[in-house]
């Protein structure tokens, strides 16, 4: 069964910078098992330790959110579009992120002033 997941930019570190990634799964919880296997760190962005979604993240099923759809036991389908969004707000994940794209910003002009010697 695939099933094409779009990644935001603030995760792509985890999936090598892909945008998109194919995963497998009955369910959003599977799917999510699945793509952790393969892109090592990514579940943990979206789920908390107690196994729920993180509120600051927004997942839609072929455009339908997941919140209305069973969260993490939402039924999936081959072909099924899965679509990952970082919330839209300020607060701690806003500074987060930000602080997130600092440090890759850095460790990436780090990593070509070497190249350049």
């Amino acid at each position: 069964m695939a099933i094409e997941v779009r990644i935001p930019t603030i995760l792509r570190s985890y999936t090598g910078g892909a945008k998109v990634v194919e995963g497998a799964g009955d369910t959003l919880a599977d799917l999510l098992a699945d793509l952790d296997s393969r892109h090592a760190g990514l579940r943990a962005r979206l789920v908390t330790e107690a196994g729920a979604l993180h509120r600051f993240v927004n997942v839609y099923v072929n455009d339908e959110d997941v919140r209305f759809l069973g969260a993490l036991d939402a039924k999936l389908n081959d072909g099924d579009s899965v679509t990952i969004l970082p919330a839209v707000a300020g607060g701690a994940f806003g500074f987060a992120a930000a602080a997130a794209i600092a440090q890759h910003g850095a460790a990436v002009a780090a990593r070509s002033a070497v190249a350049a010697r």
